[in-house]
This record gives structure tokens, sequence and C-alpha cells, in this order.
């Protein structure tokens, strides 16, 4: 086999067909380069060993159907379990080992006026993070998507790709992230919000947490889907803030003014160029800006805007510096807390606790006086209550006893009367007499 072979094949066993949105409204004259990517049809040769598809639809749309030399169809539902596809919103991404050669067509909604592109792989390229990195630091980072060392761009491919970045500790003794374990930091978008300046451009912009422990870590980024998985690892040191803000209570709250002390770090940051912007957060709605530009000293107290409410008071903010290398920098500050509490009463004289005491005494003797009152009114009304019950039990058992009397005596007369006329029913000669004779 010839050297040029070799090169051929080493060339074609790995072809990505990448379909980009093209900005040209009119095309006259087709390349004869690019005659036989009309109507989303394309050919692979005998030398390819390994196709991926990256093919742009128009959003919302099914996923494409492929249709194989043979006139065979792949759906992204059915397919050959050589076949791998992930399918989004706006696009597809298709891999296919030994694909068949021949003419190979696209069916479906495919954005007009794409293109093919032929790349020779899949990589991904991440922008490492700048050093001396600071905790609580907004942090831009990008990372892109390659092929054949070429970003990728494509509506929708923030949708087909999902990036995470994680920090890794590295253990180191005396070091404030010794015992921390791995952590999920943040992720990269392609979606014009945050710090992505243009959604679908191609760029992944990082959204990273800072606000972890200080130490060494190891930064893993992963690109992947169903189809691809792309690794990056980068050592760096996340340093202590430079700026630090803490609050100062006054002696006497209510009369004298809080302070804030600012210690900055010149040795990390340039003192001139330091510039703090933060707002006071109070009761009642209360929100007073706070903005310190050119710091003269490495230890500052600052005034804070007088406060009068009673109750819990917040500071938040930023700080806007430059290292010593030039880097100009924006700080997510900590935040801060104080509470302004109203003051107890002075303790009582002897002369107003003697006040006190009789007046409780005096509470104490009338609340005995009404206690006393209450029990006698309570025996007495007892007394009256069972007094007229037992009168009325009484007088109803006397009535009882008078009405069993007169029944009695008059079933006695009755019997009397009965006595009376009973003989002289008995003397009466009911006989008839007897007749005359004749």
């Amino acid at each position: 086999m010839t050297l040029m072979k070799i090169k051929n094949k080493l060339i074609g066993s790995l072809i990505a067909l990448s379909i980009g949105f093209s900005t040209i409204a009119v095309a006259a004259v087709v390349p004869s380069d690019k005659a036989h990517e009309l109507k989303n049809r394309f050919r692979i040769d005998h030398m390819v060993d390994s196709l991926t598809l990256v093919i742009q639809r128009k959003y919302g749309s099914g996923p494409v159907v492929i249709v194989l030399p043979d006139g065979s169809k792949w759906y992204a539902s059915r397919h050959p379990k050589h076949v791998k596809w992930v399918d989004g919103l706006s696009g597809d991404i298709v891999t296919i080992e030994k694909p068949m050669p021949g003419p190979w067509q696209l069916l479906g909604r495919v954005v007009q006026g794409s293109t093919i592109k032929k790349i020779s792989k899949l990589d991904i390229s991440v922008e490492p993070f700048p050093q001396p990195l600071f905790q609580g630091e907004r942090l831009k980072v990008t990372a892109q998507l390659l092929g054949d060392e070429q970003r990728i761009r494509m509506p929708g491919l923030d949708y087909l790709v999902e990036w995470t970045a994680k920090f890794v500790s590295d253990h180191q003794v005396g070091e404030e992230n010794f015992a921390t374990g791995n952590i999920i930091v943040g992720s990269y978008k392609d979606n014009g919000e945050g710090l992505d300046e243009r959604p679908d451009d191609g760029l992944f912009t990082g959204k990273i947490n800072l606000t972890q422990a200080w130490g060494t870590y190891d930064l893993h980024v992963n690109a992947r889907n169903n189809i691809l998985s792309r690794d990056f690892h980068h050592k760096f040191v996340l340093s202590p803030i430079p700026i630090s803000v803490d609050v100062i209570e006054p002696e006497d709250p209510l009369k004298d003014r809080w302070k804030l002390f600012v210690k900055v770090n010149d040795e990390a940051v340039r003192l001139d160029e330091t510039h703090l912007d933060f707002e006071l957060v109070g009761p009642a709605g209360l929100q007073l800006p706070i903005t310190i530009n050119g710091l003269e000293e490495t230890e500052s107290e600052l005034l804070l805007p007088e406060v009068a409410e009673f109750g819990s008071y917040r500071i938040k903010g930023v700080a806007a510096t430059t290292t010593l290398s030039g880097r100009e920098i924006l700080l997510s500050m900590p935040e801060r807390f104080f509470n302004l509490i109203e003051p107890p009463e002075p303790p009582p004289t002897a002369e107003e606790l003697a006040a006190i005491a009789a007046k409780k005494a005096a509470i104490a003797e009338k609340k005995a006086k009404d206690d006393a009152v209450f029990w006698i009114i309570l025996v007495n009304c007892g007394l009256l209550v069972f007094g007229i019950l037992g009168l009325l039990v009484w007088r109803k058992r006397r009535n009882l006893k008078e009405a069993l009397a007169a029944t009695q005596l008059r079933l006695d007369e009755e019997k009397a009367k009965q006595k009376e006329i009973g003989p002289a029913l008995d003397e009466i000669d009911l006989t008839m007499p007897e007749d005359p004779p004749s």
C-alpha cells in the first residue's frame, strides 16, 4: 500500500458532516465541489470507517430520516445498534460505525441554504483558568466544540451537548480545601444569558461558582451526550479573597455610628485601583448605597450611614480591583450583618420597688376579699337552693299524704253507706201475695 493510500485512508476514517447556517441570501452559481451536497444528499466512499453527522434542522421540527444507499431508512427511534443518535429541538448528532459506501440522503426540515463541511474528528477546547484566581471572583471563561480544530457553530447546539465543570481537591496539608471532595461548580452554556455574549455562536461560556474553600484544585470539564464524551483537566490554585470587610460596633450604638473595617492585601491587588460598591439594607425597606473609590491604606475604618431603626442590617456588594499582573477582576464580597437592639429599661429604685410591692399587696388583698365574697355568696346561694328544694319536696310529700288520707276517708264513708243500705234491702219481702179463693 502506497503512502498516499495510507494517508487517504487515515483522513477518510474520521469524517463528520457539519451542516452550518449560511448567511448568503442569493447564490447564482453552485460551485462544483458543492454540487453533490444539493437536496441534502452526500456521498460516502469505501474508505470511511466512521462517520458523524451534525445536522441542523428548523427549530422545533422532528428528527430527520436517513436514507441509505440501498433505500433502507433509519429513524431516531429505530436504527441499528452500531448507530448512536442524539436529537434536540433544532438538530441531530448521529455517529455511524462502518457506514455503507454510496449516496446518502437526509429527509426532514433541514435548514435551507445549509452546507456540508467534512471534518476528521470531534474535540473540545477549554480556556484554562487565569492565575492568580481568587475566591468570590466573577470569572468569564469559554469552551468550544471543535471539528478539525475549527469551532462548530450551529443553532441549538447548546441543547445537544451538556457541559459540566467540577473541582477536585489536591488535598494539600495546610490548605483550606484539604478535606474537600469533588464539587460540581457550574457548567458552560451558549444561550446568550449571563456572561455568554451571543447565543448559538459556538462559544460556550462558563458559569463557575468560586465561593469555595481556597487551595489547590484540578479542574475537570466534561462535554458529553449519548454519542461523545470529551474531558479537559487543568490544575490551578484558588487563592483567598484579597479584600476582607468587617463591621465594628460602637461603644454606644444609640449615639455613635457603626464602622466598616476594610483590609486589602496589597501583595495580591493594587490598592489605588480598588473600589468598593456596597448597599446597606435594613428594616422598613431601608436601602442606602456605600461607595468607596481608591483606598489609600491597606487597613481602613469607614463610617457607615447613620441608622436609627431597631432591627437587623445587612451589608452586601462587590469590589472591583486589579491584580499586580494587571488583570482587572470583580469580587463578590461576603455579606456582613449587625443588629441595632433596643436597650433594656433601667432598674427600678427603692421607692419604685416599694410602690410596686405595695401595689402587688393591694392587688393580692383585693383578690383575697373578692374570693371570700365569691365563696360566701356561692355557699349562701347553695344553701338557699337546697332549702327551696327541701321545702318543695316536703310540701309535695305533705300534699300527697293529705290526698291519700282524703281518698281513704272517702273509701271508708262509701263502705259505711253500703253497710247501712244492705240490711234495709234484705228486709223487703219480694214474694207475690196469694190469690183469694174464688
